[in-house]
């Protein structure tokens, strides 16, 4: 941690992070300059959840860049960890996963929209961050189906 007098000629405390960013396999380190109070609450935010604060940051940095990429997506913990969802809506695999589920329909978008559950919107909402992010939304899938076939069998 570090302070100094800054051109407005007013001291301000910043505290120096070095995090690490992967980048298609490949870690970047990057120096970022934070406010101690902002610092302070993302340690108190990464230890209250058992995380590092590289691993914290990380995670927000990720998922702020999803979140611009996807404005209608959002990120909340569960049972089975974090996940993207629509904002005030449902988790985005279900949505996946409902679309799916109609079969061969001509437009399974424009009818699951017809049942009222979510609009048309976040249907479209989905469905993009569903092609950026593939493997992550058939997982949940898989995930989901084999979670409910063993609660079947016992």
């Amino acid at each position: 941690m570090t302070g100094g007098v800054e051109s407005d000629g007013f001291h301000h405390s910043t505290s120096y992070l070095l995090t690490t960013c992967n980048t298609v396999g490949v870690s970047v380190n990057v120096s970022v300059r934070l406010d101690d109070r902002l610092a302070e609450r993302l340690r108190l935010r990464a230890r209250a959840a058992g995380e590092s604060l590289s691993d914290r940051l990380r995670r927000y940095a990720e998922e702020g860049a999803r979140r611009d990429e996807h404005p209608m997506i959002t990120f909340r913990d569960g049972p089975t960890g974090r996940r993207a969802g629509l904002i005030g809506g449902p988790d985005a695999w279900e949505v996946a996963m409902w679309i799916d589920d109609l079969g061969p329909v001509k437009d399974p978008a424009d009818q699951l929209a017809a049942d009222g559950v979510v609009s048309r919107p976040q249907v479209d909402a989905v469905l993009a961050y569903r092609a950026a992010y593939p493997d992550e939304i058939q997982a949940r899938i898989e995930l989901h189906r084999s979670e409910t076939a063993a609660a079947e069998a016992r």
